[in-house]
């Protein structure tokens, strides 16, 4: 007969065999479920993978093939829609009379430029952009980087004196994508009612306020619902705009011709006619 510690050795062994079992199954069951999940995302972008990896020669190091071919995905389901850009100077200096196309099939027909940041900055490239863009016929728009801690009617006045829209242009934005540091969500919202009352009474026409999805859904789009949006998401699994945004920003790492860097794409939920019908009269 088996003495009490051999048994309870025993047992001890058994459960420890049926722990490793039990993690080892579970282990190679995430592996299966990974494997599929990427062979799923390759069947789903095979044909901009093979557009990249088969007939692209002019990649560089930077390039995220991934990211790349889930663009293209992007705009061929949003076909019909315009496309633009936007940039800062974060793009270096962009060389224009290049910015056309994205693969040579799908025209860029507009672009936000950074204008200011904050109640003190002026974007470093942004005068440069600003008559850039104009000279090579895109329809151009001003954005201002909003800092939640410092005061919203002298963030209004930096933007204001530095932003002369012209008819054609597209309205002001705001882009607000931090919580504050040293007031309540409430004193935000208070100071982005007074940044954007301010800008619309000066130019006369009412701001689109741009931000990412999530920031969205929390804090803005109730109580913000007048105002048109401009949102940011880069989720692979969205490929086509929403319904109640006006501008979506798709990706931050695309590849532009005239750019050096990587580049915010957008796709406007709209037609041309439609794009245009919206810019400053």
């Amino acid at each position: 007969m088996k003495s009490k510690n051999t048994r309870t050795s025993y047992n001890r062994k058994t459960k420890k065999k049926s722990t490793v079992f039990s993690t080892k199954f579970f282990g190679n069951l995430i592996l299966v479920f990974l494997f599929f999940a990427v062979l799923s995302i390759a069947y789903h972008y095979r044909s901009s993978f093979a557009h990249y990896l088969g007939f692209k020669s002019n990649l560089n190091n930077d390039t995220n093939v991934f990211s790349e071919a889930r663009n293209l995905k992007v705009l061929e389901k949003n076909n019909g829609k315009v496309v633009g850009i936007d940039v800062s100077e974060y793009q270096g200096k962009v060389r224009w009379s290049y910015v056309d196309t994205i693969e040579e099939k799908y025209p860029l027909h507009y672009v936000f430029i950074r204008a200011t940041v904050g109640n003190d900055r002026v974007d470093r490239q942004f005068k440069r952009n600003w008559l850039g863009a104009k000279e090579n016929k895109m329809i151009r728009g001003a954005y201002h980087y909003y800092r939640p801690n410092e005061n919203s009617l002298e963030q209004a006045e930096l933007f204001i004196k530095t932003v002369k829209l012209k008819k054609g242009d597209l309205p002001p934005v705001l882009d607000i994508e931090k919580l504050p540091k040293e007031q309540s969500i409430e004193r935000l919202k208070v100071g982005l009612r007074r940044w954007l009352k301010a800008v619309e009474s000066h130019y006369g026409v009412r701001p689109i306020i741009y931000t990412g999805e999530k920031y969205y859904d929390d804090f803005l789009k109730e109580e913000f619902g007048d105002y048109l949006f401009w949102i940011a998401n880069y989720n692979f699994y969205r490929e086509e705009i929403q319904d109640d945004w006006l501008f979506w920003q798709f990706t931050e790492k695309a590849t532009v011709p005239g750019i050096d860097y990587n580049v915010d794409v957008n796709v406007y939920n709209g037609d041309l006619q439609q794009l245009q019908y919206i810019t400053v009269e």
